[in-house]
């Protein structure tokens, strides 16, 4: 009891927002999409490109990967309409039009952490927000320019029959494709976004630091939102980080991980994963963001005069790391 007392009391208050104006009014692409008339695709696509002028062309050419807006006035407006007829997708547009009919709870979430991230970068300027669907194409949250665009149809519960019948998208991928998820994934979207991660030649402690710099972030901009849906762990896989810290880390340091910079080897631990390979049963997958958060959390507490912004930006991760001085015991 006094552990669980001690823990609570040693999280830092979120600071009060509230006298910072942010409004959120959420354009449904998805719904405006479906509308054009499939015998005056072309048309309608033309008419769409007024409303939407940034966001349509990413779509078409990065999410649908249906090749340039641009490049052809008459390929486009094809795969445009085969799109539109597809009997699946309809279903899939009809499905999410019936779980997500109103979205000011969706509104209200985001405003929210668009007050924090005002309150900790005062310079920041809130995205536009468009919602959309890729056909499942694991296109959850994506940032364009000024614009946040997310993809309901990756939110429609874990019971959604469409997704057992997906190879790609193993259960525990899915457990995560939840309408509750949305407002973190947008958040870490945009952390990406706004802080890129490091590259391939990385040390792995480096990418451990980065990765845990992002979850740090996440706990600063929606501090009312659960451990479990920020880090995507379960609570037992949660339970299980924090019982087993000390182990984790001896893991790292006995096989001497932590300055190598091979990539497919500290995917094993920066990737996502029912489990991460070579930790006992009941390792959680991208157990290298949970050491991150602690080491972070670990330089935070030695240097309380950092900012959020400051920490964000500082791109020494492995002067983070020595500073830090962590050694779970």
């Amino acid at each position: 009891m006094l552990v669980i007392l001690s823990a609570c009391s040693s999280r830092k208050k979120a600071p009060d927002v509230s006298h910072i104006p942010v409004t959120v009014s959420i354009d449904r692409f998805d719904e405006d999409l479906i509308r054009v008339d499939t015998n005056q695709v072309a048309a309608g696509l033309e008419q769409l490109y007024h409303r939407y002028p940034v966001f349509l062309p990413a779509y078409v050419q990065h999410i649908m990967q249906f090749g340039a807006f641009a490049d052809s006035s008459r390929q486009i407006p094809l795969q445009m309409r085969l799109l539109l007829t597809n009997k699946d997708f309809r279903y899939l547009q009809n499905a999410v039009q019936e779980k997500f009919p109103d979205l000011r709870w969706l509104e209200k979430d985001l405003a929210q952490g668009f007050r924090y991230l005002k309150y900790y970068f005062p310079r920041y300027k809130a995205p536009h927000v468009v919602t959309f669907i890729s056909a499942i194409g694991n296109y959850g949250a994506v940032t364009v320019d000024t614009l946040l665009g997310i993809g309901l149809d990756m939110y429609m519960g874990n019971d959604f029959p469409i997704y057992a019948n997906l190879p790609d998208y193993p259960a525990y991928m899915v457990r995560r494709f939840s309408r509750e998820y949305i407002t973190t994934n947008s958040m870490q979207a945009i952390a990406q976004e706004m802080f890129p991660q490091p590259g391939s030649g990385a040390k792995l402690v480096e990418q451990l630091v980065a990765a845990g710099k992002q979850q740090y972030f996440l706990e600063q901009v929606l501090p009312e939102t659960p451990d479990t849906i920020r880090t995507g762990y379960t609570k037992a896989q949660l339970d299980w980080c924090n019982e087993n810290e000390q182990m984790i880390w001896q893991y790292f340091i006995q096989n001497e991980l932590l300055y190598k910079t091979d990539w497919q080897q500290s995917m094993h631990f920066i990737g996502d994963g029912p489990s991460t390979q070579g930790m006992p049963e009941g390792s959680p997958g991208r157990i290298g963001y949970f050491v991150g958060r602690r080491i972070v959390a670990k330089y935070m507490d030695r240097h309380p005069e950092v900012t959020l912004q400051q920490l964000m930006e500082n791109k020494d991760l492995l002067g983070i790391f020595n500073e830090s001085k962590y050694r779970p015991r």
